[in-house]
């Protein structure tokens, strides 16, 4: 009997703390677990202080087989994003399922270095490409309600997914299927990207199986989505505005080469919250 089943076996005429203990017990991380008991028990997954003064508190059979599903579907490898269908992204709380990429911590070092870029300037322009969730377009929108934010993504699915998560948070981003750059007229003051960076043959892939590949790969190196967007962005930045993506540990080196040759100035990085290289942005010169 693997593991995941035994969830489903064990996790029994037991209460709120047992629960928790036999999903440690197979394997789940401690915050996994209390998230989505949390989840299942109908209350906010960052109410953990909840479970400890609830810990004796029976669970019934209908939500102890639901917990046990959960536990398995998450033993799969499924994000728990997906399993509780939130995720909290900058204050803001998204709504995200399987059709848009899970959003992670570190890019919230993105949107941080984007209001950097912005402080100074009025009413700006803003570009979020592969918006997916809109959690980067979202987030930026939230924090300077006078910008104009227009967010793309190829993905038709992903559109509905970021334009639903707008109308619940009221926030007015514009929305816009494509692929990068095409079609689109500037001048923006900022664009922004979490693009597909993992090489096609990354066995890092594996492990991320039930997220959209095309929002996570891109060609042999990682690198042909950022190249396609430094070659477009830098003649749809207004003068002075900055192109800011995220990308991989160690593509730093040649994302900033990139943007050096497509003639963009100031090109320097920014470190995620692990302290990795994990962005790299280059302004277009200002005419003189």
């Amino acid at each position: 009997m693997d593991k995941a089943q035994a969830a489903i076996n064990t996790i029994a005429n037991t209460t709120v703390q047992a629960a928790l203990e036999h999903a440690l017990g197979l394997g789940l991380a401690r915050i996994d677990a209390q998230m989505l008991l949390l989840h299942t028990l109908g209350r906010p997954t960052s109410d953990r202080a909840w479970l400890i003064t609830h810990d004796s508190d029976p669970l019934p059979p209908g939500l102890q087989a639901r917990y046990a599903t959960l536990c398995q579907r998450r033993l799969g490898g499924e994000p728990v994003a997906y399993l509780t269908g939130s995720k909290a992204f900058y204050g803001l709380d998204l709504r995200v399922d399987a059709r848009v990429l899970d959003p992670r911590p570190d890019t919230e070092t993105l949107v941080d270095w984007a209001l950097q870029t912005l402080a100074a300037r009025t009413a700006p322009r803003v570009l979020d490409l592969g918006t997916g969730s809109g959690a980067i377009a979202l987030a930026l929108q939230h924090q300077r309600p006078d910008a104009s934010v227009l967010a793309v993504d190829a993905s038709h699915d992903a559109l509905a997914v970021a334009q639903a998560n707008a109308k619940r948070l009221g926030l007015p981003v514009q929305f816009r299927h494509g692929h990068w750059l095409d079609g689109l007229e500037g001048p923006f003051d900022a664009i922004v990207s979490n693009p597909p960076y993992i090489p096609a043959a990354d066995p890092h892939l594996a492990a991320l199986q039930h997220e959209p590949l095309q929002a996570l790969a891109s060609g042999a190196d990682g690198l042909d989505d950022i190249r396609t967007l430094i070659a477009q962005a830098p003649a749809h930045l207004a003068p002075g505005g900055w192109l800011l993506l995220e990308h991989g540990h160690d593509q730093a080196p040649a994302v900033c080469a990139l943007l050096q040759a497509a003639g963009l100035q100031a090109v320097q990085t920014r470190k995620d919250l692990a302290g990795i290289v994990r962005c790299s942005g280059g302004q277009r010169p200002t005419v003189k």
